[in-house]
């Protein structure tokens, strides 16, 4: 009894949380390492290897390019290895650069222009955020949106929007210049604003007016036991019957607001790393593989729109991630082949070997940082 016990446990495990773990980390490094696969092809780059997940091989074959498209054992990411590469990582390796044949290097990722090579890391991310836009536009088209009046039907006695001077039925319009369409995005900016002043222009009985609102910081507690720390204003908005109206988009104004949704994740990363660095924000609300795998669980009991929202969120957040500019990532690339096309010639051997390995040193801090912070939040769960 124990054993199947055991057994079931461990079955619950998996489908809650490293199927949907598995499903949206997946897809967003498919996508990632198609970028840069489908640009090196139309540059003429010969691709030794597309790998789902690093390590040791699971499962795969070679296309009629000869590819090798495979499955690895460790699925916290993935590669394409060009014609020349010595690692995953796209370090040269100078031996076999040193040996090729002029047919090779013509097929040589190394051996290409600059311009074509920065095209080829940069589709990467870019591609990031197309599979986002792809992703929100759909939901926006199938599922919509719920959409609410932004306008207020209670005040919080000694909330922040009771010291700016909020009254009920005040109708919100913009926010420090962003125009307001539903309570939602009133809820969102405020949410991410805490502790810094905001310009809430609103409609009282026919006059437009502006209040200087500043959210105040709280822990709140979503249905999981999460704990987020938030900007609050103190309103609530009636969710009563005929209240909450789902709006459903067509293709162009769905791509619209897929974009405008990747933007708000863009500024809000941003916005958080910002305050990071200046003491505003706590760095504890950084996550890594553990606590994306908690949420995709989390997220997949509300269904598979639910998780798909999800992968559209991470896809952008790995997009930019690869975008900073440290070596060994895409943007530590980018900004070697900005230096050479400036120099007109690429940094010495020993300066690239440097940066790839301060690259290194900073992503593998990175990674510990954030599951030390994982550990730390499931530990007071």
């Amino acid at each position: 009894m124990e054993f199947l016990a055991s057994m079931g446990g461990t079955a619950s495990w998996l489908l809650g949380y490293v199927i949907p773990f598995l499903f949206v980390l997946t897809i967003v490094v498919f996508f990632h390492e198609l970028g840069h696969f489908w640009v090196a092809r139309r540059a003429g780059v010969r691709v030794v290897a597309f790998s789902v997940g690093f390590g040791p091989e699971i499962a795969g074959f070679y296309d009629r390019h000869g590819t090798r498209w495979k499955l690895s054992v460790i699925p916290l990411g993935g590669y394409v290895k060009f014609l020349g590469d010595d690692n995953a990582a796209s370090t040269p390796d100078r031996e076999t650069l040193a040996g090729m044949s002029e047919t090779d290097r013509r097929e040589s990722f190394f051996h290409k222009p600059v311009a074509a090579r920065a095209a080829i890391v940069a589709a990467g991310p870019i591609a990031n955020f197309i599979l986002a836009i792809v992703i929100f536009a759909g939901l926006f088209m199938t599922v919509g949106r719920q959409v609410t009046v932004p306008q207020v039907d209670t005040v919080q006695a000694g909330s922040a929007a009771e010291r700016a001077g909020f009254q009920p039925n005040d109708l919100i319009l913009s926010i420090d210049g962003a125009k307001i369409e539903t309570f939602g995005d009133m809820q969102r900016i405020v949410s991410a604003s805490a502790d810094q002043p905001l310009a809430v222009e609103i409609e009282r009985g026919g006059q437009r007016l502006t209040l200087t609102a500043t959210p105040d910081r709280r822990e709140v507690t979503d249905s999981f036991g999460n704990v987020h720390r938030l900007g609050v204003l103190g309103i609530a908005r009636s969710t009563g019957s005929g209240e909450v109206k789902t709006e459903r988009f067509g293709p162009v104004a769905a791509v619209g607001m897929a974009s405008k949704e990747v933007w708000f994740i863009v500024d809000r990363t941003f916005s958080y790393l910002g305050g990071v660095v200046t003491g505003r924000e706590s760095a504890d609300q950084l996550g890594g593989p553990i606590r994306i795998a908690q949420v995709s669980g989390q997220v997949a009991t509300f269904g598979v729109a639910a998780l798909l929202q999800l992968a559209a969120v991470l896809s952008v957040s790995i997009g930019l991630l690869n975008l900073f500019p440290v070596p060994l990532l895409d943007g530590g690339h980018l900004l070697f082949y900005a230096i050479e096309a400036l120099r007109g010639r690429p940094l010495s051997e020993r300066a690239q070997e440097v940066g790839f390995r301060i690259g290194l040193a900073l992503v593998l801090m990175l990674m510990i940082f954030a599951t030390w912070n994982d550990i730390l939040t499931i530990s007071k769960s």
